[in-house]
């Protein structure tokens, strides 16, 4: 039987005083090429968040904003062609309009009723016998886009 080899105890050559035990959970580097560890200021990161999520809520609330002031206008632009439509069908019509088409609104001066007319204000001379309300056109749902109004 070969000589047995008696182990010795391991002995660390670094002195005791300058090693950690648990270097890895250490709040601090343990030595010259450990990363440089440094403490968080948690209220910067959360103001920064906090500067950050302002920032886009308010540019997408923004936007939100500009889309219903667009809706707006279209509901209105909407609203009055409705307006307009209604006065046109219940004016005198001695023609039956043609889709695509642009005629005048009319209203008579005695009788105040309006009535839809082929011929432009500037057609009718220096007295015209009405009092322009406005040009329109018949659009494909039969309703009516004001191209120009009296002021």
């Amino acid at each position: 039987m070969p000589e047995e080899k008696k182990k010795e105890p391991f002995v660390n050559p670094i002195d005791p005083d300058k090693i950690a035990e648990n270097a890895a959970f250490l709040p601090y580097a343990t030595s010259v090429g450990g990363a440089v560890i440094r403490p968080e200021d948690k209220g910067r990161i959360k103001g920064n968040s906090m500067m950050a999520m302002y920032e886009q809520t308010d540019r997408q609330m923004g936007q939100l904003k500009d889309q219903m002031e667009t809706l707006v206008r279209q509901a209105q632009v909407l609203q009055r062609r409705k307006e307009i439509s209604e006065q046109i069908y219940q004016a005198t019509m001695n023609f039956r309009p043609v889709i695509g088409h642009i005629y005048h609104l009319y209203q008579r001066k005695k009788e105040g009723n309006p009535l839809i007319s082929l011929v432009s204000p500037e057609e009718w001379g220096v007295k015209p016998p009405y009092d322009y309300l406005a040009t329109v056109q018949l659009l494909y749902d039969h309703t009516w886009e004001i191209l120009s109004q009296a002021e």
